[in-house]
């Protein structure tokens, strides 16, 4: 039922996202203290109307026999209005969850703050977001789920921080609610706008789910984010590393671009579990060029970003053959998205796995009006500095700044036809003389092969591909590849983390000196 017609209360959003029998209450009773009589009438006819003494309810349970807290908003409760009652008890609430370490899922359901108190109820919002923020400093996950409806000052605090962020079906999610917009402006405010799908499309959510999926994205989005090995890990020997001559730069940029070569959604489809996707940048921005996922990989929890060769392709132009190379072009909203990957990984301590496999970055007006080469700049600064354990993955093609924006880890692996260069080939070859007929020989001497990856201390193993490549009818290289994966991330968490920075840092110092 669409949500404009139906709205879930708290407690039966609660009766349906947790375990059966496991909700505990965690609220104190609330004394009516206002001398406002009409005010006073509204919260008793309130509570007669919802048998609850506040617009919040929180307290803790179970999902998939995990202890979460929870913190809910009843609508029927003034519109779900965020008062200085209603304010303490959410901030004790999100304080207890820090201090017995619990994962927080909050549900609102509101129209902002609560008018009849003025001033006082508006600045709640401030002292929630600081405690929200503090929960997620202490390495706790966050996740949000955004009921019919959210707008307002509660959008614009609390509903706005998850890790996570999903909403309801048809739900009207917005700052500024319709009916004060056309009380303000004399006009509606343009339709389809603030729904949730609508935000889905634009990278604001992540998910638009029914309460009765959500136990389950939080079931598995809650295995990554609370860092647990997967008792799914893939088993088997890991795929194994390089023991064949190493091939010629123009096979392996041909076997690249080959469009059947799977990329990073194949790789989670073989060796990953419970995959969660997650959408654009958060922030109103979405490109369907990156992929950003939690998931285990080979076992082990992480953050996945990745180049999607899946998505958005057009024509780079012929290649050295005279066939067409297939292109991706990542813009910066792309690279923001990654971002948003990297300060998940930060907040959680969770190992973040790069894929790289990119024809190069967007070449547009868009993208140079949008900051992309300031984007490529800040991926490294944060990839460089990340406290959390990264390691990348060169899975396909590996061109210019899009590349090097995902490159920098702990460690660095490379299947055998992966390939790293400043530019495409054939860009490179028009650099040098002014032809795109001389691309292979420069790749050659530029010393963009995975094996010559290796012997200059860009990747530290170079795996092999079987002979019909990824995609080979063995069909196990992709799980093999990711429980290898996943042992270097389990490998590089288990290290201390001054240790491993200061070497992530010694290693971009020394490449190109010898040393």
């Amino acid at each position: 039922m669409n949500a404009s017609n139906h709205r879930t209360s708290a407690l039966d959003l609660v009766r349906t996202v947790l375990d059966p029998g496991s909700w505990r209450c965690w609220d104190e009773p609330v004394d009516v203290t206002t001398d406002d009589p009409a005010y006073r009438a509204d919260l008793l006819a309130a509570r007669e109307r919802t048998g609850l003494d506040e617009s919040v309810v929180t307290g803790e349970g179970l999902v998939h026999g995990r202890r979460v807290a929870l913190v809910a908003c009843e609508f029927r409760f003034l519109a779900g209005s965020i008062g200085v009652a209603a304010g303490e008890r959410l901030v004790r609430a999100v304080e207890r969850a820090t201090a017995e370490r619990l994962p927080l899922l909050a549900a609102p359901a509101s129209g902002g703050t609560r008018m009849q108190e003025g001033t006082v109820a508006f600045l709640q919002m401030v002292k929630v977001a600081a405690a929200i923020t503090d929960h997620k400093a202490a390495g706790l996950p966050y996740l949000v789920h955004l009921r019919h409806p959210t707008t307002g000052g509660v959008l614009a605090s609390w509903g706005s921080l998850g890790h996570l962020t999903s909403a309801e079906p048809g739900a009207l999610i917005g700052f500024l609610g319709p009916r004060v917009h056309e009380a303000l402006y004399g006009e509606e405010f343009p339709p389809g706008v603030q729904v949730a799908e609508n935000l889905l499309a634009h990278g604001l959510v992540d998910a638009v789910l029914t309460a009765e999926q959500l136990p389950g994205v939080v079931g598995r989005a809650l295995a990554v984010l609370c860092g647990e090995p997967s008792p799914r890990a893939f088993a088997g020997e890991a795929a194994g590393a390089l023991t064949t001559p190493a091939p010629s730069a123009a096979e392996s940029i041909r076997r690249s671009r080959d469009p059947e070569r799977p990329g990073v959604r194949a790789l989670l489809d073989a060796a990953a579990t419970d995959v969660t996707p997650l959408s654009g940048t958060g922030a109103g921005e979405r490109d369907p060029g990156l992929l950003l996922a939690l998931a285990h990989v080979g076992g082990t929890p992480c953050v996945v970003l990745g180049h999607d060769r899946g998505s958005r392709t057009d024509t780079a132009g012929e290649d050295a053959d005279g066939g067409h190379a297939v292109r991706q072009a990542l813009g910066p909203a792309g690279l923001r998205a990654a971002r948003r990957g990297m300060r998940i990984a930060a907040e959680l301590g969770l190992p973040l796995l790069t894929v790289v496999d990119t024809a190069g970055a967007a070449l547009s007006r868009d993208a140079e009006e949008g900051g992309l080469a300031g984007e490529i700049a800040r991926c490294l600064a944060d990839l460089v500095t990340l406290p959390a354990p990264t390691l990348c993955l060169l899975l396909g093609q590996g061109a210019g700044g899009a590349a090097l924006a995902l490159l920098p880890a702990d460690r660095v692996v490379a299947v055998r036809h992966a390939w790293l260069s400043p530019l495409p080939p054939e860009g490179a070859s028009a650099i040098l003389y002014r032809t795109t007929d001389r691309a292979y020989e420069v790749a050659g001497r530029q010393g963009v092969r995975s094996a010559d990856l290796l012997a200059n201390g860009i990747v530290d193993l170079v795996v092999e591909e079987p002979d019909g490549g990824p995609a080979a009818a063995d069909g196990d290289f992709l799980p093999r590849l990711g429980a290898l994966l996943g042992a270097e991330m389990a490998a590089l968490g288990a290290r201390e983390q001054g240790e491993r920075l200061a070497d992530r840092r010694a290693r971009y110092r020394r490449i190109g000196l010898g040393t």
